[in-house]
């Protein structure tokens, strides 16, 4: 496979992620951001594990959906994350979970 068809194979990828979000993201109630991951959740728990510097964080959700176009399945019951990064989660506004 050569370096054209690889980027036109992960473009058409990326693009069906993308749709796929646009599909789901109205059965969630939150979008959690990670250095490493975007996820989409209905619950989210944070947990301080070490405090001081720098603090370990325990972020753990429950019926998930993980931005990850190399996964075959994105649906996830739990996800359990232990990190000393920056972790962002908003509440998604009703207005972004109407389709």
């Amino acid at each position: 496979m050569g370096e054209e068809e690889l980027d036109d194979y992960e473009a058409t990828l990326e693009l069906a992620l993308v749709q796929e979000y646009k599909a789901v993201i109205s059965m969630f109630s939150f979008a959690v951001e990670t250095d490493r991951r975007f996820y989409l959740a209905n619950e989210v728990n944070v947990e301080v594990r070490s405090p001081g510097t720098p603090t370990l964080l325990e972020v753990t959700l429950s019926d998930a959906w993980v931005w990850d176009m190399y996964r075959t399945a994105r649906f996830v019951p739990s996800v359990r994350i232990m990190t000393f990064r920056d972790v962002n989660i908003e509440r998604l506004p009703e207005a972004e979970l109407q389709p």
